[in-house]
């Protein structure tokens, strides 16, 4: 009998972590409003602190970052044009198509890097000239961290300095924004805020996303100048996403700034925990971590039995995902123990299967 009764190592994603005691406390003290008409005090108190860690005019709380995103994208483009980004951002791959379901805007993708930047020859030469059989195209949409890898700063200088040239936005999709932050600040030594803001200002637009690694249950932020957010808060009405006494779930979200950012340098080294343990294994290749992601090839022989790891690993209380690779995902409900239980049954799927 395997150990069926404990708590689930639930590797799946940043997503299904659980607020703590005390983001739990904050939550039950929020004051509140209401939000549609613009004055939950929680809300607006979240939305300054965002925006003035990231050096904009103002933000916008919105219950997701797809929406987030949605309303980004829609408040710098319009009907029938076009915006570039790479195939695998989330903001083309794995948001449903709302730029083009719901705004008309052609999303015109490309090919990514090894290291998952957009080569700047290919950003350039997708730019459409002015001409009337083509979109016009209005936007760079970047996503930091992709994939769990940080961009670049320079890359992400050179890449807006091209837009701009071109009289081009640029969108940052930052969900994982902090943890590029926590990563880039161990590299220079400057803070984690002053990264994230550095990072943050190359766009005239940033998306963050309090629901991962940062640990709160709902909710997302826009930022960018006074005048893009009112266009924004004007499709988030549109899009379903004017919330009332929304200081509860903005409390949890402004906890977790206060609190869970720091300690984001906690699940890197538990990835790379992770990724040492599994890089042992025959017919197991692992892509070193950046961040918390660890990505998972099984290549040779082992391939053929890939379909048979998951449920061998769910069935010893070990969730991961395995859409398109084999992936795991470390977040503040994942401790050694957790990550040392895991190896142990990857070990003991290929010891069983040798």
């Amino acid at each position: 009998m395997h150990e069926s009764l404990t708590p689930a190592v639930d590797l799946r994603s940043d997503t299904v972590t659980r607020p703590s005691p005390g983001m739990r406390a904050a939550m039950a003290g929020a004051l509140l409003g209401d939000d549609v008409f613009g004055d939950d005090p929680s809300v607006n108190a979240l939305q300054k602190k965002i925006a003035e860690l990231l050096g904009f005019e103002a933000a916008l709380f919105m219950p997701t970052g797809t929406q987030s995103n949605l309303c980004a994208i829609l408040s710098h483009c319009r009907r029938g044009d076009e915006y570039i980004v790479g195939q695998f951002a989330h903001c083309y791959r794995w948001e449903g198509g709302g730029a083009a379901v719901f705004g008309s805007v052609q999303p015109q993708p490309l090919e990514h890097q090894a290291d998952g930047s957009l080569s700047l020859s290919d950003i350039e030469a997708a730019v459409k000239p002015d001409d009337a059989h083509f979109a016009c195209t209005r936007l760079l949409a970047l996503e930091n961290t992709l994939g769990g890898k940080v961009m670049a700063f320079d890359y992400l200088r050179q890449a807006t300095e091209l837009a701009r040239r071109r009289n081009l936005a640029c969108h940052l999709d930052g969900a994982r924004l902090f943890n590029a932050a926590v990563a880039q600040a161990a590299v220079t030594g400057a803070g984690i805020e002053a990264e994230a803001r550095r990072i943050a200002q190359l766009f005239d637009s940033v998306s963050v996303c309090f629901s991962k690694g940062l640990g709160a249950p709902v909710g997302s932020a826009l930022c960018g100048s006074a005048e893009f957010i009112a266009r924004a808060h004007r499709l988030r009405k549109m899009a379903g996403g004017g919330m009332r006494q929304a200081g509860v779930l903005a409390a949890a979200a402004s906890w977790a700034l206060d609190h869970q950012v720091a300690r984001l340098a906690q699940d890197h080294a538990l990835a790379q925990r992770l990724a040492t343990g599994l890089s042992g294994i025959a017919g197991v290749q692992v892509e070193p971590p950046q961040t918390n992601i660890v990505f998972v090839d099984l290549v040779g022989p082992a391939k053929a039995r890939a379909a048979e790891l998951l449920p061998f690993l769910a069935a010893r209380g070990v969730l991961a995902t395995g859409l398109y690779r084999l992936r795991f995902v470390t977040h503040l409900d994942v401790d050694a123990a957790a990550i040392d239980r895991t190896l142990a049954a990857v070990h003991e799927f290929f010891r069983l299967r040798t």
